[in-house]
C-alpha cells in the first residue's frame, strides 16, 4: 500500500482501495505491505548509498529548479525536465547558510546522466538518462521512486505492472536496483483511463471512478468487469477476470489511452 503521503492516505482510503479489488475479482497474496510502516528500511538503502558517497544535500525549491531549468542555456544531464545540479557541489559554509535561513535539506541521489536501456512489454525498447532523483524529502518522508526499488526487492516482486504515465520513471528505478544490488524486474506499463478531455481519469475532475461511485449511478461490478474484458479485446463469452487468466498476453494491451467507459446503468 503506497501510503507515503499521509495528507493523501488514510485507513478507509485502503480499505476501500481493496474493497474494490476484491469486488471485481482481484486477490493477492499475503498481508498487506504499508510503505508507511517501512521507513526503517528506506533509511537502511539511503545510508548505504550515503556511505559511497552518491548522496547529497538539496535546498531548492520546486519554482527554484523549475526556474533554473528554465533560463539554463544548455540542458542538465538526464531526461528534459531533469534537475540541474544546483546543490551537487555545494561548499560546508553554502548549507550552514541555507539551514540558518530555515530551510531543510531533500537528500539527492548523485549520478552521471547515464543512459539505461530496457524492454516494457507493452511499449518495447525503451531507454532513459538517469537524474538526481530525489531520495527522502526535505520533510524526512522518504521519496517514491527509493521505496518502490526497495518494496520490490524485499518482496520478491518480478514484474511491475503500472501506468505508463510512470515509464519515464522506471531508468531511474532501474539505476536504483542496481546500485542497491537487486535484480531488475520486467516491467509491463499499460495506457491510462481519461476523460472527454483526455485528461487523465480522476474523481477530482467529477467522474465516477471508484466501485461505491459508480454504484450510485447504477452500474455494478460485472459491468465494470465486462468493460476491463472488452477494453482488451477478449472474447464476448469470457465474463470474469479469472476465465482471461489463460487468455490473457501483455501484447494484447494497446498503446493509446484508453477513453473512459460510458456504463449503461443497471436494473
Amino acid at each position: 500500500m503506497e501510503d507515503l503521503d499521509r495528507h493523501q492516505s488514510s485507513p478507509d482510503i485502503e480499505r476501500a482501495q481493496l474493497r474494490d479489488l476484491a469486488g471485481i475479482g482481484v486477490d493477492w497474496d499475503g498481508e498487506v505491505v504499508r510503505q508507511s510502516e517501512r521507513f526503517d528500511r528506506y533509511e537502511a538503502a539511503i545510508d548505504s548509498l550515503a556511505a559511497r558517497g552518491l548522496v547529497y544535500e538539496c535546498y531548492c525549491t520546486r519554482r527554484e529548479i523549475r526556474l533554473e531549468i528554465e533560463s539554463a542555456s544548455q540542458a542538465p544531464h538526464g531526461a528534459p525536465g531533469s534537475y540541474p545540479g544546483t546543490c551537487r557541489e555545494l561548499t560546508a559554509r553554502a548549507r550552514r547558510r541555507w539551514r540558518d535561513e530555515g530551510r531543510r535539506p531533500a537528500l539527492r541521489l548523485r549520478t552521471d546522466g547515464r543512459r539505461i536501456d530496457f524492454v516494457d512489454a507493452v511499449h518495447g525498447a525503451v531507454f532513459g538518462s538517469v537524474d538526481d532523483v530525489v531520495l527522502r524529502r526535505n520533510d524526512g518522508v522518504p521519496a517514491y521512486n527509493l521505496a518502490v526499488v526497495v518494496d520490490d526487492a524485499a518482496q520478491g516482486v518480478t514484474e511491475v505492472v503500472r501506468g505508463d504515465d510512470l515509464l519515464s520513471s522506471t531508468a531511474r528505478q532501474i539505476h536504483l536496483q542496481e546500485l542497491l544490488g537487486h535484480d531488475r524486474p520486467t516491467y509491463v506499463h499499460v495506457p491510462l483511463v481519461v476523460d472527454a478531455e483526455g485528461e487523465r481519469l480522476a474523481k477530482r475532475r467529477g467522474v465516477p471512478v471508484t466501485l461505491h461511485d459508480l454504484a450510485d449511478v447504477g452500474v455494478d461490478e460485472h459491468e465494470v468487469v465486462t468493460w476491463i474484458l472488452s477494453s482488451l479485446g477478449a472474447p464476448d463469452e469470457m465474463n470474469r477476470l479469472d476465465d482471461a487468466v489463460g487468455w490473457f498476453r501483455p501484447t494484447r494491451i494497446p498503446r493509446d489511452p484508453c477513453p473512459v467507459p460510458t456504463f449503461r446503468p443497471c436494473g
